[in-house]
């Protein structure tokens, strides 16, 4: 790997997807893996509830044998979950019974989180709703120095490459301005200044930027415009869900929570 890809001269990084992580993440303090359509919404939206959240790669049947291993409940495809049943998208939450525990696939961010979990010290999960809290919550308790590298997860090409999604930049430039904000003090990345520059040009309508978007649409016309809305909630999580061992669980303040703010309803 070019060594100048992996922005070591930066204390605050900016890439995408696994290739991005496997180059800024490994010698950071924090990483925080930003898919705002769906991933890491989804799992903010089951931090607020008080679930532990398992990243995992794929839907197979391996993971129906690492949710049992684990003592959790499997989350189901979008397109075949029923009533009650959890999936990929953020509402099935709110509309399920709490399962405790939950292994959550997905191609993208949670394919990250899996890879994080034996790669950097710290793994938070963020999305537009609880962006600053997190940003806040990695000031606090790593410090105004520490470094940080922020990826957005993207999408996946028909092929399998790498597809970067526009959202993705938003939330990432989210994260990076809530850490500026908060205070942290150190070099930033042309890439990362990008992503916040990215985030500046939409913050005021970040909505129907959403709902515009590619991604956006593609949820909409597959039936799920719901996932856009919960995705657009901006600001409204207080929960840091991260990474301890493979299992995402929420801090707010010094403490692991039992449970996060209760959601609004939409």
């Amino acid at each position: 790997m070019n060594p100048q890809h992996q922005q070591r001269a930066y204390g605050l990084r900016f890439d995408w997807g696994v290739s991005g992580a496997r180059a800024v993440a490994p010698d950071s303090d924090v990483a925080v893996v930003v898919d705002v359509l769906s991933f890491t919404t989804t799992l903010t939206v089951a931090a607020d509830e008080g679930i532990d959240v398992l990243p995992y790669e794929r839907y197979d049947e391996t993971a129906v044998a690492y949710a049992r291993e684990s003592g959790a409940a499997l989350a189901v495809r979008r397109s075949v979950a029923a009533a009650g049943q959890i999936s990929l998208s953020p509402g099935t939450i709110r509309r399920a019974s709490n399962p405790g525990r939950l292994v959550l696939p997905s191609p993208n961010g949670s394919t990250i989180s899996f890879l994080l979990s034996s790669m950097a010290p710290i793994c938070v999960g963020a999305s537009l709703r609880n962006s600053r809290s997190a940003a806040e919550w990695i000031v606090r308790e790593h410090g105004s120095r520490c470094t940080v590298a922020v990826l957005a997860s993207g999408e996946k090409w028909p092929g399998g490459e790498l597809r970067p999604a526009v959202e993705d930049l938003w939330g990432a430039g989210a994260v990076v301005a809530g850490l500026l904000g908060a205070g942290w003090a150190g070099e930033v990345s042309p890439e990362a200044r990008m992503a916040a520059d990215a985030w500046s040009a939409v913050s005021d309508d970040v909505g129907e930027r959403l709902r515009e978007c590619s991604s956006g649409r593609e949820l909409t016309a597959m039936g799920y415009p719901d996932d856009v809305a919960v995705a657009s909630e901006l600001g409204t999580s207080e929960s840091v869900p991260v990474l301890e061992g493979r299992v995402f669980r929420v801090r707010r303040g010094d403490t692991v929570s039992a449970f996060g703010p209760a959601h609004s309803e939409r």
